[in-house]
Protein backbone atom coordinates (compact mmCIF):
# COMPACT_ATOMS: atom_id res chain seq x y z
CA UNK A 1 0.00 0.00 0.00
CA UNK A 2 1.42 3.42 -1.00
CA UNK A 3 2.45 5.69 1.82
CA UNK A 4 0.30 8.79 2.27
CA UNK A 5 2.66 11.78 2.14
CA UNK A 6 -0.10 14.38 2.19
CA UNK A 7 0.98 15.68 -1.20
CA UNK A 8 -1.53 16.53 -3.88
CA UNK A 9 -0.97 15.16 -7.40
CA UNK A 10 0.13 18.65 -8.47
CA UNK A 11 2.64 18.85 -5.61
CA UNK A 12 3.99 15.40 -6.42
CA UNK A 13 4.45 16.43 -10.03
CA UNK A 14 6.12 19.70 -8.98
CA UNK A 15 8.52 17.87 -6.67
CA UNK A 16 9.42 15.44 -9.44
CA UNK A 17 10.13 18.31 -11.85
CA UNK A 18 12.24 20.21 -9.29
CA UNK A 19 14.28 17.07 -8.60
CA UNK A 20 14.69 16.46 -12.33
CA UNK A 21 15.87 20.04 -12.88
CA UNK A 22 18.29 19.86 -9.94
CA UNK A 23 16.67 22.61 -7.85
CA UNK A 24 17.12 21.38 -4.25
CA UNK A 25 16.32 24.66 -2.50
CA UNK A 26 13.03 25.00 -4.34
CA UNK A 27 12.30 21.32 -3.73
CA UNK A 28 12.73 21.72 0.03
CA UNK A 29 11.25 25.19 0.50
CA UNK A 30 8.51 25.83 -2.07
CA UNK A 31 5.76 25.15 0.47
CA UNK A 32 7.33 27.18 3.30
CA UNK A 33 7.91 30.16 1.02
CA UNK A 34 4.37 29.80 -0.34
CA UNK A 35 2.97 30.17 3.20
CA UNK A 36 5.11 33.28 3.72
CA UNK A 37 3.97 34.66 0.38
CA UNK A 38 0.33 34.14 1.33
CA UNK A 39 0.76 35.77 4.75
CA UNK A 40 2.54 38.80 3.30
CA UNK A 41 0.42 39.06 0.13
CA UNK A 42 3.32 38.61 -2.26
CA UNK A 43 2.74 38.64 -6.00
CA UNK A 44 3.53 35.56 -8.04
CA UNK A 45 6.71 37.28 -9.25
CA UNK A 46 7.76 38.01 -5.64
CA UNK A 47 7.26 34.36 -4.73
CA UNK A 48 9.24 33.14 -7.71
CA UNK A 49 11.99 35.68 -7.01
CA UNK A 50 12.30 34.48 -3.40
CA UNK A 51 12.67 30.88 -4.52
CA UNK A 52 15.20 31.83 -7.22
CA UNK A 53 17.19 33.88 -4.72
CA UNK A 54 17.32 30.95 -2.30
CA UNK A 55 18.38 28.57 -5.05
CA UNK A 56 21.12 30.92 -6.21
CA UNK A 57 22.32 31.38 -2.63
CA UNK A 58 22.56 27.63 -2.11
CA UNK A 59 24.56 27.25 -5.32
CA UNK A 60 26.91 30.08 -4.33
CA UNK A 61 27.50 28.42 -0.97
CA UNK A 62 28.23 25.06 -2.58
CA UNK A 63 30.54 26.68 -5.12
CA UNK A 64 32.50 28.45 -2.39
CA UNK A 65 32.90 25.21 -0.42
CA UNK A 66 34.10 23.46 -3.55
CA UNK A 67 36.69 26.18 -4.31
CA UNK A 68 37.96 26.07 -0.72
CA UNK A 69 38.28 22.28 -0.88
CA UNK A 70 40.15 22.41 -4.21
CA UNK A 71 42.47 25.16 -2.90
CA UNK A 72 43.91 22.67 -0.38
CA UNK A 73 44.59 25.17 2.39
CA UNK A 74 46.40 23.57 5.35
CA UNK A 75 44.09 25.57 7.65
CA UNK A 76 41.59 28.26 6.71
CA UNK A 77 42.71 31.69 7.94
CA UNK A 78 41.14 35.14 7.64
CA UNK A 79 42.52 38.66 7.78
CA UNK A 80 40.39 39.33 10.86
CA UNK A 81 42.35 36.65 12.74
CA UNK A 82 45.74 38.22 11.98
CA UNK A 83 47.57 39.55 15.07
CA UNK A 84 48.67 43.00 13.94
CA UNK A 85 50.22 43.82 17.31
CA UNK A 86 52.89 41.11 17.12
CA UNK A 87 55.17 42.18 14.21
CA UNK A 88 57.43 45.13 15.03
CA UNK A 89 56.99 46.39 11.47
CA UNK A 90 54.34 45.73 8.84
CA UNK A 91 52.57 48.03 6.37
CA UNK A 92 49.01 47.40 7.52
CA UNK A 93 47.27 49.64 4.94
CA UNK A 94 49.17 47.93 2.12
CA UNK A 95 48.18 44.48 3.39
CA UNK A 96 44.55 45.49 3.82
CA UNK A 97 44.52 46.96 0.31
CA UNK A 98 45.60 43.57 -1.09
CA UNK A 99 42.33 42.12 0.17
CA UNK A 100 40.48 44.17 -2.40
CA UNK A 101 41.95 41.47 -4.70
CA UNK A 102 42.62 43.92 -7.51
CA UNK A 103 46.00 42.26 -8.00
CA UNK A 104 44.25 39.07 -9.13
CA UNK A 105 42.23 40.96 -11.73
CA UNK A 106 45.43 42.68 -12.89
CA UNK A 107 47.37 39.36 -12.89
CA UNK A 108 50.11 40.78 -10.70
CA UNK A 109 52.01 39.13 -7.84
CA UNK A 110 52.46 39.47 -4.09
CA UNK A 111 55.64 38.50 -2.25
CA UNK A 112 55.54 38.35 1.54
CA UNK A 113 58.99 38.41 3.16
CA UNK A 114 59.90 37.97 6.81
CA UNK A 115 61.32 35.70 9.46
CA UNK A 116 59.65 32.56 10.75
CA UNK A 117 56.51 32.80 12.85
CA UNK A 118 55.45 36.28 11.75
CA UNK A 119 52.25 35.37 9.89
CA UNK A 120 53.40 35.09 6.28
CA UNK A 121 51.54 31.83 5.72
CA UNK A 122 48.52 33.24 7.57
CA UNK A 123 48.31 36.21 5.20
CA UNK A 124 48.85 34.07 2.10
CA UNK A 125 46.13 31.66 3.22
CA UNK A 126 43.79 34.52 4.07
CA UNK A 127 44.30 36.05 0.62
CA UNK A 128 43.53 32.69 -0.97
CA UNK A 129 40.44 32.23 1.18
CA UNK A 130 39.19 35.74 0.33
CA UNK A 131 39.70 34.95 -3.35
CA UNK A 132 37.62 31.77 -3.00
CA UNK A 133 34.79 33.80 -1.46
CA UNK A 134 34.93 36.13 -4.47
CA UNK A 135 34.60 33.28 -6.96
CA UNK A 136 38.28 32.91 -7.86
CA UNK A 137 40.00 29.56 -8.31
CA UNK A 138 42.96 29.07 -5.95
CA UNK A 139 45.69 26.51 -5.32
CA UNK A 140 47.79 26.61 -2.14
CA UNK A 141 51.01 24.60 -1.89
CA UNK A 142 54.50 24.86 -0.48
CA UNK A 143 57.24 25.54 -2.99
CA UNK A 144 58.92 22.23 -2.14
CA UNK A 145 55.70 20.23 -2.58
CA UNK A 146 55.15 21.82 -5.99
CA UNK A 147 58.71 21.00 -7.05
CA UNK A 148 58.51 17.41 -5.79
CA UNK A 149 55.20 16.86 -7.58
CA UNK A 150 56.52 18.26 -10.85
CA UNK A 151 59.77 16.33 -10.52
CA UNK A 152 57.85 13.06 -10.16
CA UNK A 153 55.67 14.01 -13.12
CA UNK A 154 58.75 14.79 -15.21
CA UNK A 155 60.23 11.39 -14.40
CA UNK A 156 56.97 9.79 -15.53
CA UNK A 157 56.77 11.90 -18.72
CA UNK A 158 53.70 13.74 -17.41
CA UNK A 159 55.24 17.17 -16.80
CA UNK A 160 53.14 19.08 -19.32
CA UNK A 161 49.90 17.71 -17.88
CA UNK A 162 50.96 18.30 -14.28
CA UNK A 163 52.06 21.87 -14.99
CA UNK A 164 48.50 22.72 -15.97
CA UNK A 165 47.49 22.16 -12.36
CA UNK A 166 49.67 25.11 -11.34
CA UNK A 167 48.76 27.29 -14.29
CA UNK A 168 44.96 26.95 -14.23
CA UNK A 169 44.01 28.72 -10.96
CA UNK A 170 43.43 32.48 -10.88
CA UNK A 171 45.68 32.57 -7.81
CA UNK A 172 48.61 30.30 -6.97
CA UNK A 173 50.00 30.51 -3.42
CA UNK A 174 53.56 29.19 -3.09
CA UNK A 175 54.44 29.00 0.58
CA UNK A 176 57.81 28.66 2.33
CA UNK A 177 60.15 29.44 -0.56
CA UNK A 178 63.65 29.29 0.86
CA UNK A 179 62.98 27.14 3.90
CA UNK A 180 64.72 24.23 2.17
CA UNK A 181 67.45 24.36 -0.52
CA UNK A 182 66.42 23.71 -4.11
CA UNK A 183 68.63 21.87 -6.60
CA UNK A 184 69.00 22.80 -10.27
CA UNK A 185 66.14 20.56 -11.42
CA UNK A 186 63.83 22.02 -8.78
CA UNK A 187 64.87 25.56 -9.67
CA UNK A 188 64.18 24.90 -13.36
CA UNK A 189 60.72 23.50 -12.55
CA UNK A 190 59.82 26.44 -10.31
CA UNK A 191 61.03 28.80 -13.02
CA UNK A 192 58.64 27.16 -15.46
CA UNK A 193 55.70 27.84 -13.15
CA UNK A 194 56.65 31.49 -12.67
CA UNK A 195 57.49 32.00 -16.34
CA UNK A 196 54.28 30.43 -17.65
CA UNK A 197 52.13 32.36 -15.17
CA UNK A 198 53.84 35.65 -16.04
CA UNK A 199 51.09 38.17 -16.89
CA UNK A 200 48.66 35.22 -17.11
CA UNK A 201 47.81 34.64 -13.45
CA UNK A 202 48.73 35.93 -10.00
CA UNK A 203 51.19 34.32 -7.61
CA UNK A 204 51.52 34.87 -3.87
CA UNK A 205 54.90 33.78 -2.53
CA UNK A 206 56.08 33.70 1.08
CA UNK A 207 59.77 33.52 1.92
CA UNK A 208 62.05 33.95 4.91
CA UNK A 209 64.87 35.20 2.65
CA UNK A 210 65.57 38.73 1.42
CA UNK A 211 65.81 39.06 -2.36
CA UNK A 212 69.59 39.46 -2.20
CA UNK A 213 69.77 35.97 -0.67
CA UNK A 214 67.59 34.24 -3.25
CA UNK A 215 70.55 32.88 -5.27
CA UNK A 216 71.33 30.75 -2.21
CA UNK A 217 67.85 29.23 -2.49
CA UNK A 218 68.51 28.20 -6.09
CA UNK A 219 71.86 26.45 -5.70
CA UNK A 220 73.74 29.75 -6.21
CA UNK A 221 72.51 29.97 -9.80
CA UNK A 222 72.50 33.76 -10.13
CA UNK A 223 71.45 33.67 -13.79
CA UNK A 224 68.31 31.64 -13.15
CA UNK A 225 67.54 33.63 -9.99
CA UNK A 226 67.82 36.89 -11.90
CA UNK A 227 65.52 35.62 -14.65
CA UNK A 228 62.98 34.38 -12.11
CA UNK A 229 62.98 37.65 -10.13
CA UNK A 230 62.71 39.64 -13.35
CA UNK A 231 59.42 37.95 -14.21
CA UNK A 232 58.17 37.74 -10.65
CA UNK A 233 58.84 41.36 -9.67
CA UNK A 234 57.91 43.07 -12.95
CA UNK A 235 54.33 43.41 -11.70
CA UNK A 236 54.45 42.76 -7.96
CA UNK A 237 54.00 44.19 -4.50
CA UNK A 238 56.35 43.21 -1.70
CA UNK A 239 55.17 43.03 1.91
CA UNK A 240 57.91 43.06 4.55
CA UNK A 241 57.21 41.76 8.05
CA UNK A 242 59.70 42.25 10.88
CA UNK A 243 59.74 40.95 14.43
CA UNK A 244 60.16 37.81 16.48
CA UNK A 245 58.37 34.51 15.92
CA UNK A 246 54.84 34.45 17.34
CA UNK A 247 55.17 30.69 17.78
CA UNK A 248 58.03 31.40 20.19
CA UNK A 249 55.92 33.91 22.10
CA UNK A 250 55.64 31.72 25.21
CA UNK A 251 59.37 31.11 25.39
CA UNK A 252 60.13 34.79 24.82
CA UNK A 253 57.79 35.92 27.60
CA UNK A 254 58.87 33.28 30.15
Amino acid sequence: MAKNTGETPIESGLIAYLELLGLPFMRSNYDLVAHQAAQESWSHVDYLAALADGEAGLRRERSIKRRIRLARFPVVKTLEQFKWSWPTAINRPAVQNLFRLKFIEEKTNVIILGGVGLGKTHLATALGYAACLQGKSVLFTTAIDAINTLSAAQAANRLKAELKRYLAPSLLCLDELGFLPIDKRGADLLFQIISLRYEQGSVVITSNRAYKDWPKIFNNDSTLTSALLDRLLHHAETILIEGKSYRMKGAIES
